[in-house]
């Protein structure tokens, strides 16, 4: 799995490529913990390079989400493929981490 994080107007974008699982949740972990720890708290996790995500992979997403709230921002995500957006909805975990469907809608509201 590959990463790239850009600073976008009011918001980093992390752009994950490749498959979400138990080889690369932990990458996914340390890529937004290093976006927090170098001061970006308002965070796009853009998932359109994402083909498939496991329970690891979701398991990441919660632990960033909970990464990024604790440092006094938030994650969202967007761009979201239809096998990632499928084990969201089975997980209910769509309600928590409500896709957008472009990384710049994310935060329009905030």
């Amino acid at each position: 799995m590959k990463f790239a994080v850009e600073d976008r107007d009011g918001y980093t974008e992390v752009a994950a490529e490749g498959r979400l699982n138990m080889v690369s949740a932990p990458l996914l972990r340390s890529a937004v913990a290093d976006a927090i720890e170098a001061g970006h708290r308002l965070l796009v996790l853009n998932l359109g390079g994402t083909d498939f995500m496991d329970s690891s992979g979701l398991g990441a997403l919660v632990g960033c989400l909970k990464a990024a709230r604790q440092a006094g921002g938030d994650l969202r995500i967007a761009n979201v493929g239809e096998q990632v957006q499928m084990v969201l909805k089975l997980t209910s975990m769509d309600r928590i981490l409500t896709p957008y469907s472009k990384p710049e809608d994310a935060f329009k509201d905030a």
